[in-house]
C-alpha cells in the first residue's frame, strides 16, 4: 500500500455476495441497500486493505455465508483519511460517531445516519473515497470506501487473469 498525500495506490480486497460476482465493479448492492458510508441510491464499493478484513466486513452478522473474495489494483485520488482526527472536526464528526452502529437503525427508520451525511459531504467535495478503520468484530485493518472509482484520477482494476468470475 502506498498512501501519498490524498491518493491511495496498491491492492484492495473485497468480499462479494455471490449474487454480485459477475459485477465486481458495480457498487450495486450498496446502492440498493445503503451502508454506513453511503445512503440508498449512492453506489459504493466497500474495500479493505487486507483480505481478512474484507471477509470480516462482509460477514458481520450471523454465520459465515457464501462469499467470493476478489482483489483489485487501485490508484485512487483524492481520498479522505478519516484516521486523522484533525481532518474530521470541520465536518462535525468524531471517531466515536464513525464507529456508531446506529446507522442501521437510522436507515430502518427512514433517516440518514450522520456517517452517511458525512459521506455525502465528501462526495460533494469530489472525494473518490474514504479511508477508515474497520469496525467489524476482530478486524485490525483499514477499509477504503469508494464512491468514484473510474475517472481521470482513479483506476480500479479487477485482478482476474484467468477469467474465473466469467464462469461463476
Amino acid at each position: 500500500m502506498a498512501l501519498t498525500g490524498d491518493a491511495y495506490r496498491g491492492p484492495l480486497y473485497r468480499a462479494l455476495n455471490p449474487v454480485y460476482a459477475r459485477m465486481p465493479l458495480s457498487g450495486r448492492g450498496a446502492e440498493l441497500y445503503g451502508g454506513r458510508f453511503n445512503p440508498k441510491g449512492t453506489p459504493a464499493l466497500y474495500c479493505a486493505l487486507d483480505p481478512v478484513t474484507a471477509l470480516r466486513e462482509a460477514n458481520q452478522v450471523g454465520s459465515l455465508q457464501p462469499t467470493i473474495l476478489v482483489s483489485y489494483r487501485a490508484d485512487i485520488a483524492p481520498i479522505f483519511d478519516s484516521r486523522d482526527n484533525g481532518k474530521l472536526a470541520p465536518y462535525g464528526i468524531t471517531p466515536v460517531a464513525l464507529a456508531d452502529p446506529g446507522w442501521r437503525l437510522a436507515m430502518l427508520e427512514g433517516r440518514r445516519a450522520p456517517t452517511q451525511d458525512f459521506a455525502c459531504n465528501l462526495i460533494a467535495e469530489e472525494y473518490a473515497g474514504l479511508l477508515v478503520r474497520s469496525f467489524a468484530k476482530g478486524a485490525m485493518e483499514t477499509n477504503l470506501v469508494l464512491w468514484n472509482w473510474s475517472n481521470e484520477r482513479c483506476s480500479l482494476e479487477l485482478i482476474d487473469d484467468e477469467g474465473r468470475l466469467d464462469r461463476v
